[in-house]
């Protein structure tokens, strides 16, 4: 396999046509540059997409109340819809192919006080399936569970920024330590790993619904429902949503047309169309990156073609002396493999440089983060220079097996 004579040989060529090897590799060069270039942007879009769906499960489905903006049954528009803790176990025992469900209350920002320390923190009344719901990671204790709800116990799960804005650095204080929120004492049971980049999603405490109806309210009202839909398909989810707008129009005596009476946010669809319109983005990415690739791979070859013409006599004297077409034609092969496979790696390097250095200087955007080239297409990209550099010798290697020695020795 390795035959010195046959690489310096290779060597000796590349380097007597230096300016013809080089703008011939800067092709290949720039093809997988742009290629990695755009695989690498199309992977920051998406991951500056995905982060937006963080702090949610995928399959989840997000249920709000609203207010009426058509008549129906002689009650007018404008009516406020508020759903209730019948509600929620309606659509608990009516929706039975559901993964989890929980209700929540919308109470805002409260002062929370912990010895001297305090601030203003966003309370999250719900049911324990809501940590399942919103995947909520635990670094501490456990979240809320049955018996908090059942038992109205003062139980509060807390964030890290809230931990260490009211604990100071004593985070091993936090699971344990009672903590006042707006007149209440809660003992905090849990912390949780902050999520997202909305400072309400970072500064959020979560306590059992029923005890914020029983303490602060007074009231079975609640403000959202929400469930997963587990490994449902699509045409499942479809019927699932319906089948919660309906029950609550008839429990609330609204039009199932109108839209603006409950808000209901389908997550898995939205994640479906943004998965296809990203497999549209990566097709479209490796269409345009390939056929850059071609066209640097048609130049070697073109290189290659001109090359062979050049050493004819050469080729010829080679067949004469008993050269066979295989030794002729792994030789141009391994010349063409040689230029592209180098070119390319100096491209791949290039781009995934640029990629890095742009994924460390660049600022916050929501719908665009870390820019980078994974391994699987480092892997891509390599397969894909063995291919481009055999395609594109294997047209010159072929005429130069093809070449007739007595002919051969008679070019000039």
């Amino acid at each position: 396999m390795f035959e010195l004579d046959k690489w310096q040989e290779i060597y000796s060529t590349i380097r007597k046509n230096k300016l013809r090897t080089f703008l011939t590799g800067f092709a290949v060069a720039w093809g997988i540059f742009m290629l990695i270039i755009l695989l690498g942007s199309g992977n920051g879009l998406e991951n500056g997409v995905l982060d937006q769906f963080q702090g949610g499960a995928n399959n989840g489905i997000w249920i709000s109340s609203g207010m009426t903006s058509k008549e129906f049954k002689g009650l007018k528009a404008g009516r406020l819809i508020q759903f209730n803790n019948e509600d929620y176990k309606v659509l608990k025992s009516t929706i039975r192919d559901h993964e989890y469900m929980s209700a929540r209350m919308f109470m805002g920002n409260n002062i929370t006080s912990y010895k001297k320390e305090y601030g203003s923190f966003y309370l999250s009344p719900c049911h324990p399936d809501y940590g399942n719901i919103k995947q909520v990671e635990m670094v501490q204790g456990r979240f809320l569970n049955k018996l908090d709800v059942d038992e109205f116990r003062k139980a509060a799960v807390i964030g890290e920024k809230v931990r260490s804005d009211l604990f100071k650095g004593n985070d091993t204080m936090a699971v344990g330590a009672y903590i006042n929120v707006k007149g209440v004492l809660f003992r905090v049971v849990g912390v949780f790993k902050d999520f997202g980049r909305d400072d309400n999603e970072q500064r959020r405490i979560y306590i059992p619904v029923t005890t914020a109806q029983r303490v602060f309210s007074g009231q079975n009202v609640i403000s959202q429902i929400s469930f997963t839909t587990g490994e449902a398909p699509p045409e499942q989810v479809d019927v699932m949503v319906e089948q919660s707008r309906d029950l609550l129009a008839r429990r609330h005596t609204f039009d199932t047309e109108d839209r603006q009476a409950v808000f209901i946010w389908n997550k898995s669809e939205d994640y479906r169309r943004f998965q296809g319109l990203f497999l549209g983005i990566r097709l479209f990415i490796w269409i345009v990156g390939i056929g850059t690739i071609i066209a640097g791979i048609v130049g070697v070859s073109n290189i290659m073609m001109i090359s062979v013409k050049e050493r004819t006599k050469e080729i010829g004297v080679r067949k004469a002396i008993g050269a066979t077409p295989f030794s002729i034609i792994s030789l141009i092969l391994r010349e063409a493999i040689v230029i592209t496979g180098f070119a390319g790696y100096i491209g791949l390097v290039l781009g995934i440089g640029v990629l890095e250095l742009i994924s460390r200087n660049l600022p916050q955007i929501d719908f665009f983060r870390s820019p980078e080239a994974n391994f699987s297409i480092a892997v891509g990209a390599t397969l894909l220079l063995i291919v481009a550099g055999t395609l594109a010798g294997i047209f010159p290697a072929r005429k130069a097996a093809m070449i007739k020695p007595i002919e051969a020795l008679r070019d000039e």
